[in-house]
């Protein structure tokens, strides 16, 4: 793989990100109303490709319900306001009327308050009672002492997320969360993340992960190459953990883990580039904080925007663009790819031929970056 030579004494190698990158058409057009965009992971299955980004802007148990009953996959943040507070919606709307000069400080205040067992029970079990698949994040730090909660609640997918996840955590204060024996022991499929290389995808994987998220600081919330320096340009990210994947696969003999791209997805064009590259499905924040029923009222922030010792976020304002139907499936409200972001995906799998996700993940891809006119 080449290298590029920042200086004589630092190499660097090329990494491209969505809008660098272009999918090609190939000899062979079909029918979009004969492509399938459908997705399961172990035993669930759901007809579009989609999670909810665990974060406050985008998910209430209410709009997670309705991204369920439309086929995504919705997952809950088990750290955010709504298992602080047993009515957060006075709080969500105080956050969206802050003054940008003051939102992070009050953010602070406002998640310094402490997670309640007993709320993560009452969410998770609003979300069983609809019918649809429960899932819930919590970070790596929190799992050890959150888990059971969320296991005896009924959960069906456990995601742990965060800003970055590896399976080698080093640590001289506490012991920390062994991934391979805590996923072994679990009973629900584990979904982890977040990851941007090779390397640290493979040994993901080889926790037992069913799935890993790709992405680091990529989302429009998200300031983390500005405060840390880290950035990891999803096209190539995705890519390389597809090969890891493959890798996998041939090592354990056909375990499929999959690969979901999370962060930096704002337009429809990008999720189309994600499957391309070799994501089985996406993550979506920002995307679904403009829906009508977002919980952000046209704002958008993670976690990260109220650390209490290091902000990597902010609050963010994204607007309202539709509900999320009209977002998910249409019909598109503009031309801008915010709009019927599945329905691009399926017209693009039919301009390419290509009748399913997983024959899609072979389309050829150009390297083409993209100017604004």
């Amino acid at each position: 793989m080449s290298e590029i030579e920042i200086g004589r004494g630092k190499r660097g190698r090329r990494a491209y990100s969505f809008d660098d990158v272009a999918v090609v058409p190939s000899r062979r057009t079909r029918d979009p109303e004969e492509v399938s965009v459908s997705w399961q992971i172990d035993a669930y299955h759901f007809d579009l490709p989609v999670m909810a980004a665990p974060m406050d802007s985008v998910m209430s148990p209410a709009s997670a319900i309705a991204l369920g009953q439309l086929g995504g996959l919705p997952v809950l943040d088990l750290e955010g306001l709504w298992t602080r507070y047993e009515s957060p919606e006075p709080l969500l709307a105080e956050i969206a009327s802050l003054d940008p000069a003051n939102a992070t400080a009050r953010m602070r205040e406002l998640y310094n308050e402490p997670i309640r067992p007993d709320l993560i029970e009452l969410r998770l079990k609003e979300i069983r009672g609809s019918g649809c698949t429960v899932a819930g994040a919590l970070s790596p730090q929190r799992t050890q002492e959150h888990w059971r909660t969320v296991v005896d609640a009924g959960v069906d997918l456990f995601v742990i997320r965060g800003t970055t996840v590896s399976a080698e955590h080093v640590s001289g204060r506490a012991e920390p969360l062994n991934l391979k024996r805590f996923i072994y022991e679990l009973d629900v499929p584990v979904i982890v993340g977040g990851v941007a290389t090779y390397t640290a995808a493979l040994h993901l994987m080889r926790t037992g992960a069913a799935g890993v998220l790709v992405g680091f600081g990529g989302g429009a919330a998200h300031t983390t190459r500005r405060t840390l320096g880290i950035h990891a340009p999803l096209a190539s990210a995705v890519a390389d953990i597809a090969a890891a994947r493959r890798d996998y696969m041939d090592e354990t003999g056909g375990r499929y883990v999959h690969v979901i791209a999370d962060g930096g997805l704002g337009t429809s064009g990008d999720v189309v580039k994600a499957v391309a590259c070799g994501a089985d499905a996406v993550m979506l924040g920002a995307a679904l904080a403009r829906s009508t029923e977002a919980p952000g009222r046209g704002f958008h922030w993670g976690s990260e925007a109220h650390h209490h010792d290091l902000p990597r976020g902010e609050r963010v304002e994204v607007g309202t663009v539709g509900t999320l139907e009209q977002i998910l499936t249409g019909p598109g409200q503009s031309a801008d790819g915010s709009t019927n972001m599945v329905g691009a995906l399926r017209r693009a799998m039919a301009t390419t031929g290509y009748s399913d996700l997983k024959e899609f993940q072979r389309v050829e891809v150009v390297v083409a970056p993209y100017q604004r006119s």
